[in-house]
């Protein structure tokens, strides 16, 4: 039971620190006089990934490899099949030309890469697989290049300014949110982890089960949310781009980060669930592109739902022990 208090604690501390933390962010980059559309492409869209990027920056730290590579995995698998599949049931999803062309490859192209980058041993026969150090700066690299994409895209994407914090905070204020926020998260964000662990260990099970599953949905509660809201706020455009940019910014920046504190061993078996990120990316290229109008249809929505559960139910009957 403490297992349990302990994660369902993390996920919630972890969720308010980002909150307070793209609150405090938004308001100093306001009191600069930066735009919403920047702050919308950088602060709020950097928020819904905080929790992955923290939980793994302290499972690198911890040395729980398993944790690191599954909450990234599985978060993203989870982005399109699970939450672009709900939001796609609340309000069928028109997707725009650049991110049927750009940006949904781009995202295929970083699943590709992890797969590429971490077989090593597959690949050239090395002793063992892992995302080393200059892997990591790699993605650093194609997560720059993202960036500066995002940036000529941003003109573009209307809706934006409606998921920044409207109010511009004082000094104090902002100081005691961007401080309580990374407290939050970095406290929040170990409980994760040690009760991650724990709960492989208590149940038998891996830590790249868990982190695929438990940890993976816990980290993508923001982007879920996020999603969710534009579905019914029918600003489609927001819910698939707030998906694919957070799974392009998942690899390129935050694996990329974590295989920079510590090299991630790659175990053969999660090359299982590289191939159903490649999968899920492809499913979304083709059901984004095939029709006229390149709408992510209610039946197509319900199709991803249940891929999503058939995978999770893999995970959980084919995981190793701990």
């Amino acid at each position: 039971m403490l297992i349990y208090i302990l994660m369902i604690s993390g996920f919630a501390i972890v969720i308010a620190g980002a909150y307070f933390l793209v609150n405090g962010a938004s308001s100093l980059a306001k009191r600069f006089k930066v735009s919403e559309l920047v702050i919308g492409l950088t602060v709020v869209a950097f928020g819904t990934s905080l929790p992955e990027l923290f939980v793994n920056v302290v499972a690198s730290i911890k040395g729980s490899a398993g944790i690191t590579l599954g909450n990234i995995l599985g978060s993203n698998i989870a982005n399109i099949l699970l939450i672009l599949g709900v939001s796609g049931i609340i309000f069928p999803l028109e997707v725009t030309k650049g991110t049927v062309w750009k940006e949904i490859p781009l995202s295929l192209l970083a699943a590709i890469l992890v797969g590429i980058l971490a077989n090593d041993r597959l690949i050239d026969g090395a002793a063992f697989s892992a995302l080393t150090r200059i892997d990591g700066l790699v993605f650093i690299s194609f997560f720059i290049i993202f960036l500066y994409y995002s940036k000529s895209i941003a003109a573009d994407v209307s809706g934006i300014g409606e998921h920044v914090p409207a109010k511009e905070s004082g000094p104090v204020r902002i100081c005691i949110l961007i401080i309580v926020g990374l407290c939050f998260l970095i406290m929040g964000s170990k409980w994760i982890v040690d009760g991650a662990v724990k709960m492989s260990i208590a149940f038998g099970v891996d830590e790249r089960s868990i982190g695929l599953t438990v940890v993976a949905v816990g980290t993508s509660l923001p982007e879920l949310a996020t999603s969710v809201v534009a579905a019914f706020k029918r600003k489609p455009e927001i819910a698939v781009g707030n998906v694919v940019g957070s799974n392009i910014f998942n690899i390129f920046f935050i694996l990329g980060a974590s295989s920079i504190i510590r090299p991630i061993p790659f175990e053969a078996k999660s090359n299982v669930d590289v191939v159903m990120l490649i999968i899920a990316g492809v499913l979304l290229f083709l059901t984004a592109f095939t029709g006229k109008k390149r709408i992510i249809d209610r039946w197509e929505g319900v199709v991803f739902v249940v891929l999503y559960f058939g995978y999770l139910w893999i995970v959980v009957k084919y995981s190793g022990s701990a």
